[in-house]
């Protein structure tokens, strides 16, 4: 009973088994060249992931979208070009400086300048406090506090 059990179990598990990958292109170089650019592509739907590691589907016709373009003789300047005119700048993972995305770049130095500016006036006041000097009567009113407990 055991045997007939294992054995209908691998027959029936044998279309599971995962077959030898095929290339998607036919011409090897217009592959290579179609995942090198997609790598720094983002994905339209995963938005961490590059172009060339996303499942999803618009990132397979995007892929396809990219062959094609490539196959027409297109090179990748133009091919991204295309993809930013249609999609804008967030397909780019390094979107260009321009003053729609100043505040993308400059924004990490700003927040470092307001951080550094916040630390420095918070240790000038730390320094204003040490500086003060205490009166006798403080000092007296300290130590009846401290002899009372």
């Amino acid at each position: 009973m055991k045997s007939l059990l294992i054995t209908l179990f691998l027959a029936f598990s044998a279309p599971a088994w995962a077959g030898e990958a095929t290339p998607n292109a036919e011409d090897p170089v217009i592959e290579q060249r179609m995942i090198n650019l997609a790598e720094d592509l983002r994905c339209l739907v995963c938005q961490n992931e590059s172009l060339a590691g996303s499942h999803a589907e618009l990132a397979e016709d995007l892929r396809r979208e990219i062959r094609e373009q490539m196959k027409a003789g297109k090179d990748d300047k133009q091919v991204v070009a295309y993809l930013t005119e249609r999609y804008g700048d967030f397909v780019l993972y390094r979107p260009p400086f321009k003053p729609v995305t100043y505040l993308l770049w400059l924004g990490p130095l700003l927040f470092l300048g307001l951080g550094l500016s916040v630390w420095f006036l918070t240790l000038k006041r730390r320094r204003a406090l040490k500086d003060v000097p205490l009166d006798e009567k403080k000092i007296a009113a300290a130590a009846q506090l401290l002899d009372e407990k």
